[in-house]
């Protein structure tokens, strides 16, 4: 008896995720986002949707990387890059504009007008912050990486301080490139970052609440 109940019991709780609404996330971002040098479902969105499912999350994660982008690049692509439908979105850009040393103001201008206009439209936002490579000099790494906590604070966005915590600089979890991350590292990156996620994935179902 006790067993039937328990079958019941998880076929109801299948049909309950099954029927609910799925959250639909759309990470946008760069070559970290795009995954490359790695297949498909290895990549950072893959990875992330996997994580989000074991547990027991209805979600849909798509993949919106631009291998080579930069903030004022993203900027351009907005409006078609988040179609209608996106409930959330993981916004990974600026690593491409301090590896090319453009003036962090620029890069702070377009992440900020990111920013607003999906909190015009109501999506709730997860900002990856980057930070500048050392040797681009200690004024050029205070204002580059500054832009990512201030334009969280001032727009409300959920910050994950640095997408490649745990992950930049070590070998064992970079491609040859020593600038982009192998499955594990991208694996590494998905267990750090799911807390924010899950946090990303409440504010996208609160939004949805009558």
């Amino acid at each position: 008896m006790l067993c039937g109940v328990a079958v019941v019991m998880t076929l109801l709780a299948t049909y309950s995720r099954a029927a609910e609404h799925p959250i639909n996330i759309v990470a946008f971002g760069d070559s970290l986002t795009a995954g490359l040098g790695l297949p498909a479902n290895e990549a950072f969105p893959a990875q992330l949707q996997r994580a989000l499912e074991a547990k027991g999350l209805a979600i849909n994660v798509i993949n919106a990387g631009v291998s080579g982008d930069t903030a004022a690049g993203g900027l351009s692509r907005l409006d078609w890059s988040i179609p209608e439908g996106t409930d959330a979105v993981i916004l990974e850009l600026g690593a491409n504009d301090a590896l090319r040393g453009f003036d962090p103001d620029i890069t702070r201008k377009a992440l900020d007008a990111m920013l607003r206009r999906l909190k015009e439209r109501k999506i709730p936002v997860l900002l990856c912050g980057m930070m500048a490579p050392p040797n681009l000099g200690a004024e050029y790494g205070r204002a580059f990486n500054s832009i990512y906590p201030d334009l969280a604070t001032q727009t409300d966005a959920i910050l994950y301080p640095f997408f490649l915590a745990g992950v930049a600089a070590d070998p064992k979890l970079n491609q040859r490139d020593g600038l982009h991350p192998t499955a594990a590292g991208v694996a590494v990156i998905v267990d750090r970052i799911l807390p924010r996620v899950e946090q990303l994935v409440a504010r996208a179902k609160a939004s949805h609440v009558p």
